[in-house]
């Protein structure tokens, strides 16, 4: 077994449970601390969005645990995950828990590393690669550009059901000056298009939906909040981000090498 060396505090022997970041979907683009601990991994609870590639990086006699979830299909719910978690490294494995890219970013780290410090397991955050950066990058945009967009807002378009507290003000997120990135946003594009425009903002509010991005099937649609519903009917079963706000009108997919765009903007 290979000794990692960049944590001090992982024992070189008992259970220890790494949650990490396997970035947007590409397999390259996982960090090299990722690949170190998948490397090292006895089990791996990973789930759909995370790559099956990376799984090749782990040894032969892992044992590889599917937990995906999608909106309106999961195949374990977030307590049985916990519990899965829990139950490994309690056992003395060193556990790999692998997720679409980053742990923080509507990946629910947060009850995860909760049901691990109450069961007093260590344990580490790997950080990753998240969507929004990739998006951007797939479509040859920079979530800020000084003169365009000083802030990035990240929000999700499928808030979970029986949340407390009110849900989203998308007009307060939708400022000028800024960028707003939807994850989880396809099936209810059309729905928030609408309602940013009866709340003021422009139908001509420039709009990018990435599906795939970072991946050979990656595709760049580009449109207006007003032709948003037809890019999100495009976009349908494919894992997207949206981009809102005028950075995604300095939209240079054109530029990526084979890189297939979709224009919508004057459909």
């Amino acid at each position: 077994m290979k000794e990692l060396m960049y944590s001090p505090a992982v024992p070189v022997s008992g259970g220890f449970v790494w949650l990490v970041g396997a970035g947007p979907g590409a397999a390259d683009l996982i960090t090299l601390r990722g690949k170190e601990a998948l490397e090292n991994a006895e089990v791996v609870v990973h789930d759909d969005l995370s790559g099956d590639e990376l799984l090749r990086y782990c040894p032969a006699e892992c044992e590889f645990v599917f937990v995906g979830k999608r909106a309106g299909r999961h195949s374990a719910t977030q307590e049985e995950i916990n519990r899965l978690l829990v139950s490994h490294a309690a056992d003395g494995k060193r556990v790999v828990r692998l997720k679409g890219g980053d742990p923080s970013v509507f990946g629910r780290l947060g009850e995860e590393l909760a049901a691990l410090r109450q069961a007093g397991l260590p344990h580490a955050v790997i950080p990753g690669v998240t969507a929004a950066c990739a998006a951007a990058a797939a479509a040859g945009v920079s979530l800020t550009r000084r003169g365009v967009a000083s802030a990035a807002v990240l929000a999700t378009g499928h808030e979970c059901t029986g949340k407390s507290g009110p849900e989203l003000d998308w007009e307060a997120l939708a400022q000028p000056n800024a960028t707003l990135c939807v994850y989880m946003g396809t099936k209810s594009l059309g729905l928030l298009a609408g309602r940013l425009m009866r709340h003021g903002h422009s139908p001509d509010l420039p709009v990018l939906m990435v599906s795939n991005a970072s991946l050979p099937g990656q595709v760049v649609r580009s449109g207006t909040l007003e032709t948003a519903a037809a890019l999100a009917t495009e976009a349908v079963g494919s894992p997207s981000l949206v981009l809102i706000g005028e950075i995604a009108a300095h939209n240079l997919a054109w530029l990526a090498l084979g890189q297939h765009q979709q224009s919508l903007a004057h459909a």
